[in-house]
């Protein structure tokens, strides 16, 4: 695997969603994998850009091909990553990130044990519940299963390679970047992309 790839977790309400954004707006390196949802557009996104957005029969017809990498199903809406895509940009040594869920995370290892996994964690349960609260865009027993949901998650922070917690986004955010450039510079992902260099130097 030449690219890295970086799996990026959180619970809802932890920001994940404002730190990849301001990364890929940094690190034009990193690509984005759009992923495939049956979830409703919310406003101001664009299908083949915050998602692929598709019905519940389509999706299943791709699980039912293995054109996934990873699916899941999450608040009673199914997401999915492309497992061509993801492969052929590795291969070709671009770096690839993936927002998805824990369970996703969980699925895309067993594929690809070299992926760097990233939690992001909220600084405490009454920041999270303000933030969901401030969205202003869920009911109040929405808001309650997505608390309990976030509490379940958070147990499987320990999956993880690293661990960023979002109080401060600036710092937050340079943790996430410190991560990204920091992984390039292994050993493996140097070897893999500087072949020529190694092979005239060592």
């Amino acid at each position: 695997m030449a690219g890295n790839l970086y799996v990026v977790a959180a619970p809802s309400g932890a920001g994940k969603t404002t730190l990849v954004r301001l990364l890929l707006e940094s690190e034009l390196d990193v690509q984005l994998s759009v992923s495939y949802t049956t979830r409703d557009p919310r406003p101001g996104e664009t299908d083949g850009r915050e998602y692929h957005f598709v019905d519940t029969a389509e999706f299943r017809a791709m699980i039912d091909h293995h054109e996934f990498l990873e699916w899941a199903e999450v608040h009673g809406n199914f997401y999915g990553t492309s497992k061509t895509w993801i492969a052929d940009q590795l291969a070709a040594g671009r770096d690839v990130l993936l927002e998805i869920d824990w369970q996703g995370a969980q699925q895309v290892r067993l594929l690809f044990a070299e992926a760097i996994g990233i939690f992001i964690l909220p600084p405490s349960m009454e920041e999270l519940t303000r933030r969901l609260t401030g969205r202003g865009t869920d009911s109040a027993a929405v808001i309650s299963r997505r608390l309990a949901a976030a509490q379940a998650e958070m147990r499987h922070v320990g999956e993880f390679d690293y661990v960023i917690i979002n109080d401060q986004l600036e710092q937050a955010l340079d943790d996430l970047r410190a991560v990204v450039r920091a992984s390039r510079l292994s050993l493996a992902a140097q070897r893999a992309r500087h072949a020529a260099l190694f092979a005239r130097l060592i």
